[in-house]
């Protein structure tokens, strides 16, 4: 049980708090919840996290990755112009605005910070070209993000795609970049690798406190509306995220293996092809400047990305698994390390 609580800490406690948050929401007066979102505000702990994040990466690893570069952008292709694709693909399925426009969010953001490199490192894979391709795909998203959401939600949402450039590359690229400076000055980089993991559980904590603010919002929506999604329009919207995420990961190694990429690559592709990052994507959702504009109507928006960042915890824990799994029998080792 100790093993399990520590492993998935994080989603026990992104269920407590959506439900905590969903419930003191439909409970909250006008007042305290114009405090609530003044307390938290979405563009400073994206800010702060992104920061955090960049901060505990080691990119020293990167020099092979520059020196063969296909493995990179073949996932980075994946990530942010396949799987925006296939999501417009399913956005007339879904059976609220809200849930449509949120699938895209999911679909846009780039690749998770650090969950893609941990993952493909226990699955003795090359954790160089997953920290690569998030960085790449981190340092475009600003205009590949606002693209696809502009190509996508026309008609549903009127957000001015220059507000999201500038946006996305103060919250995003700025913070992401000062990390990784820092991380290069060398006490604060040895700093950063001794306490990795502690740095990575107070990003976490940081994120937490946006996803309560999100669902505390989405509660005062439902008293305020009524019930904003089905139980099927959920059901929809939680499957297309698992095919999302699937797809990504089948295609992503398909090309792979048909590039004729080595097995390490093949796991580093996978990975960083198909996961997305959680912070990027609850600012979009829940920022007042973005999504979260009150005269938008989008509440639940922020829903389908949490979706996305569940499923991808459980599916990439198995899949993981069962490629380190063939490692051992391989006689290879990978290293084991808890998900930050």
């Amino acid at each position: 049980m100790q093993s399990f609580l520590k492993k998935q800490w994080f989603l026990i406690a992104l269920v407590v708090l959506i439900a905590a948050g969903l419930a003191v929401g439909r409970s909250l007066d006008k007042p305290h919840l114009a405090q609530l979102t003044e307390l938290i505000q979405p563009r400073i702990v994206t800010a702060f996290v992104l920061f955090l994040m960049s901060f505990s990466l080691d990119s020293r690893q990167l020099q092979a990755s520059f020196r063969a570069p296909k493995p990179v952008l073949w996932a980075s292709l994946v990530n942010l112009g396949l799987v925006p694709l296939m999501a417009w693909g399913l956005m007339p399925l879904q059976q609220s605005r809200d849930f449509a426009v949120g699938l895209m969010i999911a679909a846009s953001v780039p690749c998770t910070l650090a969950a893609a490199s941990v993952w493909t490192r226990k699955a003795a894979g090359n954790d160089a070209v997953s920290l690569l391709v998030t960085l790449l795909t981190n340092g475009v998203c600003f205009l590949v993000t606002p693209f696809w959401l502009n190509m996508t939600t026309v008609g549903k949402t009127e957000l001015p795609m220059q507000d999201m450039i500038v946006q996305l590359f103060v919250s995003v690229v700025l913070p992401s970049l000062a990390g990784q400076l820092l991380q290069h000055v060398p006490p604060a980089g040895r700093f950063s690798m001794r306490h990795k993991t502690a740095i990575g559980v107070l990003a976490q904590a940081c994120i937490l406190t946006m996803v309560f603010s999100a669902a505390v919002k989405a509660g005062t929506a439902i008293e305020s509306t009524g019930p904003g999604a089905t139980a099927s329009g959920v059901f929809i919207v939680w499957g297309s995220v698992i095919v999302l995420h699937l797809a990504a990961m089948v295609v992503a190694l398909f090309g792979a293996r048909r590039f004729r990429f080595s097995q390490a690559d093949c796991a580093a592709v996978a990975f960083s092809a198909s996961q997305k990052t959680l912070p990027i994507g609850l600012l979009l959702a829940t920022d007042p400047k973005m999504f979260g504009n009150p005269t938008l109507g989008l509440p639940f928006a922020v829903f389908p990305m949490l979706m996305y960042h569940a499923s991808q915890l459980f599916i990439d824990t198995a899949v993981a698994d069962r490629w380190a799994a063939k490692a051992r029998r391989d006689n290879q080792e990978p290293t084991e390390e808890t998900p930050l």
